[in-house]
């Protein structure tokens, strides 16, 4: 996609199906002969103008509004045209199949997945963790989410990223100066201050890596899986924390053979809770094969709420079962406090507490309130999200990376035989990191796989 930046495109801009109105964008460094074509006349810059879009012939596809951008005042930095039709996708395709053939003589072609925001990025309208900020605005699966999303396309968490770098880069100046300059007697690094600045960057990067963790949580949510042994109320929590019916509820033990799932939100954070089939031996083929998948959701969770009957605590039988799936699950979800052990049936069950677990009643939503404060806290959660920006995993683990750095830089300036070469090296490090996030120092590769997640026309 990137090497060819400088071939114009065009795409449908709006959502598959029928609407009220439908979205034709072309993007490219001179669109006269596609205006002439389908509007027949020099339209006036940034005004829309409703007039017929004209075949091949002179006869009209339909009328609409078409609004010229000239660059480098657009969304892309190019220019751009945009037609806005009726919204079937009939009319739609002669409009994009008319641009097409206008625009043949200035190579005109269909833009792949996320070139008109690509564009936008490498003609520096955006950069790159706010033109990624307008994918997650469009994925957004919560309010939180995409309020969120949006102070990160208006340039919040960049401001913050940028305020970093520039202290990293005054403290790299100091450093390379004495580098630079060794006859001098002057210690730059100490009349400056240097390592009171670098723990100071180190604290307010801290800061900024903690909240990164918890606009990632809105943006992904977390997995979690409801375990257990058969009927001892999976489906009914399932659909206690959904508000809805959304899994069959019978006495019949081994009446859900596949998973079931369901995203809620919790404060503005998105949790995929995935019902499985109950954890047992059989000798039903059809039940073996959901027992399996429950078990490959149980390796692929960030959490599992392992489900208990209350009502039949104490019982060696039962007691043994949850004791076997205890034995099974994976020990980096126990070790890592990830697993949650629930008590259901509280409503019907003596008033006795178990230890070590959280009390519900899946049939009164007794306990669910508590259920949900856990869940929150398993998944890291504290922050308040209108004071959130949106932030992926590459942004944290960038961020980690950054960390590290300073943390090296931090040990080397504290030596009394400090070598400030390896100190200078580590800050380059540390500030290459932390351009990675808003694509100052981004490879070809990975941008085009970020712009070939955004959809077609964006």
């Amino acid at each position: 996609m990137l090497p060819r930046h400088h071939e114009p495109i065009v795409a449908i801009a709006s959502a598959p199906g029928r609407g009220a109105v439908g979205i034709v964008r072309v993007s490219g460094r001179d669109l006269g002969s596609v205006i002439a074509a389908l509007c027949a006349r020099v339209l006036a810059p940034r005004h829309a103008t409703y007039l017929p879009f004209l075949d091949a012939d002179g006869q009209p596809i339909d009328q609409g509004l078409a609004i010229h951008f000239p660059a480098p005042h657009s969304y892309t930095g190019e220019a751009v045209l945009e037609l806005q039709a009726h919204g079937g996708p009939v009319v739609l395709q002669l409009l994009l199949a008319r641009c097409l053939e206008a625009g043949t003589g200035i190579g005109l072609r269909v833009a792949e997945p996320g070139e008109f925001t690509a564009r936008a990025y490498l003609n520096d309208k955006l950069d790159l963790a706010q033109a990624e900020a307008v994918s997650d605005l469009i994925d957004a699966s919560t309010e939180a989410a995409a309020r969120s999303a949006s102070r990160s396309l208006a340039g919040d968490f960049s401001a913050e990223v940028h305020a970093l770098r520039d202290r990293l880069v005054e403290l790299r100046m100091l450093v390379e100066a004495t580098l630079d300059f060794p006859e001098e007697e002057i210690d730059f690094l100490e009349q400056a201050n240097a390592r009171g600045r670098l723990a100071a960057i180190a604290e307010q990067l801290d800061a900024l890596l903690d909240r990164a963790r918890q606009g990632a949580l809105l943006r992904e949510g977390i997995k979690v899986v409801i375990a257990g042994q058969p009927n001892v109320g999976k489906s009914s929590l399932l659909n206690a924390l959904a508000g809805a019916e959304l899994a069959i509820v019978t006495p019949i033990p081994g009446t859900t053979r596949d998973k079931v799932s369901e995203t809620i939100q919790i404060e503005g954070v998105p949790l995929h809770v995935i019902d499985t089939a109950g954890l047992r031996d059989s000798a039903d083929e059809v039940e073996r094969i959901g027992i399996a998948r429950a078990w490959a959701e149980i390796e692929a969770a960030d959490a599992v709420l392992l489900l208990r009957d209350l009502m039949r605590v104490g019982d060696p039988t039962h007691d043994a079962g949850d004791a076997a799936i205890a034995g099974r699950l994976p020990a980096s979800l126990v070790d890592s406090g990830r697993l949650l052990t629930v008590f259901n049936k509280a409503d019907a069950a003596p008033p006795v507490r178990p230890l070590n677990g959280i009390v519900i009643s899946a049939k009164t939503g007794a306990g669910l309130d508590a259920l949900r404060r856990k869940l929150l806290e398993l998944a890291g959660w504290h922050a308040n999200p209108e004071g959130l920006f949106i932030a992926r995993t590459r942004h944290v683990h960038a961020l980690r990376q950054t960390a590290e750095h300073l943390r090296l830089a931090q040990q080397q300036a504290a030596r009394d035989d400090a070598a400030l070469d390896l100190l200078a090296e580590e800050l380059r490090l540390a500030q290459r990191s932390l351009g990675e996030i808003t694509g100052e120092f981004t490879p070809d590769d990975l941008l085009g796989e970020i712009f070939s997640r955004f959809c077609i026309g964006k």
